[in-house]
């Protein structure tokens, strides 16, 4: 069984930071890529950032560049989305996931957490 667990939400002000985890059970975090993506209210899943298996790639949505970094920790099993100067308009649930490929696309991950929420006011 597949369980990806993430942590660390919360309401915050602008210009604040948040670090998110997601912790992945041991058999399923080897050899594959994680992925962070967020829906608002209202709106479609987008993708926010993935990154390789064991971590030499990384990707970001445009918006998010230079203010968020991933990174994984294969030993804890566990990636992680360090989000910095956070905007009202990063305010959305945001979702671990596991695929296979370095991708944007959600429907090229098989599992997702449950998501956690991040408020960021202004």
């Amino acid at each position: 069984q597949v369980q990806l667990v993430e942590s660390g939400g919360g309401l915050v002000q602008a210009g604040d930071s948040l670090r998110l985890s997601c912790a992945a059970s041991r058999r399923t975090f080897s050899s594959y890529t994680m992925g962070w993506f967020r829906q608002a209210p209202g709106k479609e899943r987008e993708f926010v950032s993935a990154i390789s298996w064991p971590g030499s790639n990384t990707n970001y949505l445009d918006s998010v560049k230079g203010r968020f970094t991933i990174s994984r920790d294969n030993a804890e099993n566990k990636v992680y989305l360090q989000m910095n100067s956070l905007k009202p308009e990063d305010t959305a649930v945001y979702y671990c996931a596991l695929g296979e490929v370095l991708s944007t696309r959600a429907g090229r991950y098989n599992y997702w957490g449950q998501g956690t929420q991040v408020t960021v006011s202004s």
